[in-house]
């Protein structure tokens, strides 16, 4: 069995993070087949800005073989993204121009560079109760043996340290596997669309 640990994320974790991004990248799936052209297509979002912009609420798991997960999150995440908006956004869209063909063409990266054009700033009401938000994956090898559990709570612990009232998160329909999880761990949906689903976590502050 392999011993895990947790410990703060580092600008150098990019790299392992990008992967794993990646590797969960289909809805919790492998994403490989469908970004190997671009591998950091999802990273760009959902990885460098909180390395970059909120490094104190960005976690990592490592074994014996490498940094195996993650999880990032926002105390004010209306804040987090105005900071994304002026100081990430503008060199990702001149780096990657936004796709010109029809849009029912695209593939999954030509899909991805859309959204550093129209990013998804969405923030599920009431804001006030759940302002901070956050994200997590974890590689095969380090699932089902409670590493999900620990991670998520190192960073909640952080946030209500803080003085966040509570957090949210938004996954993928499809995604029944991650979504049992988040209520096991106290997460109830907020709101539903047919592709995703946004889910809360209110904190004691007492």
């Amino acid at each position: 069995m392999s011993s895990f640990t947790i410990r703060r994320a580092r600008l150098g974790d990019r790299k392992a993070a990008d992967y794993i991004c990646m590797k969960t990248g289909d809805s919790g799936d492998d994403g490989e087949p469908f970004f190997r052209e671009d591998p950091g297509a999802l990273g760009r979002i959902y990885v460098g800005p909180y390395l970059a912009l909120e490094s104190e609420l960005a976690f990592v798991l490592e074994d014996d073989q490498g940094v195996c997960g993650y999880t990032f999150g926002a105390f004010d995440s209306r804040v987090f993204y105005a900071r994304y908006e002026r100081q990430w956004r503008p060199d990702l869209c001149a780096q990657f121009p936004r796709p010109t063909s029809d849009s029912t063409t695209w593939n999954r990266v030509q899909l991805v560079h859309h959204w550093y054009h129209e990013p998804n700033y969405f923030c599920p009401e009431p804001y006030d109760e759940y302002p901070s938000h956050l994200h997590i994956d974890l590689l095969e090898r380090a699932q089902g043996q409670g590493n999900g559990r620990r991670l998520l709570e190192r960073l909640m612990h952080q946030l209500r340290q803080r003085g966040s009232p509570g957090v949210h998160l938004g996954v993928r329909t499809r995604n029944t596997r991650a979504i049992g999880f988040y209520h096991a761990l106290g997460f109830r949906e907020l709101i539903a669309t047919a592709e995703d689903v946004y889910m809360g976590k209110k904190f004691d502050l007492q």
